[in-house]
């Protein structure tokens, strides 16, 4: 799985401008093939500071998108930006969940 973190400062007279083109972006991109999730979270102590999360299934289908036309529009909301969106692209190769936890917890009694 690769997970893409994209994190955005927007200028804050065009923060609804970038906040509309984010989430016209999410069904659509939620969408493409090998798309996880596709979500934008806006920062709880700055609502200029927007975090868009993207899990993939491969590195090619994350390539597919970023050649995509959405993504074009991603990158051509960059004067929409106070600077340059932070990007970290990671590759994950072990997920776990809850059990994760509880194997944790028991070892801690």
């Amino acid at each position: 799985m690769i997970v893409v973190r994209i994190t955005m400062n927007v200028v804050p007279e065009k923060q609804k401008e970038l906040v509309q083109t984010l989430l016209s972006m999410i069904e659509p991109t939620g969408k493409e093939a090998g798309c996880l999730s596709y979500d934008v979270f806006c920062d709880m102590e700055d609502k200029n500071r927007l975090i868009l999360l993207e899990e993939w299934e491969t590195r090619e289908d994350l390539d597919d998108h970023i050649r995509s036309h959405r993504f074009s529009v991603l990158l051509g909301s960059a004067p929409l930006l106070c600077d340059p969106p932070e990007i970290q692209i990671n590759s994950v190769s072990k997920s776990e969940g809850m059990e994760a936890i509880d194997a944790a917890r028991d070892k801690r009694s």
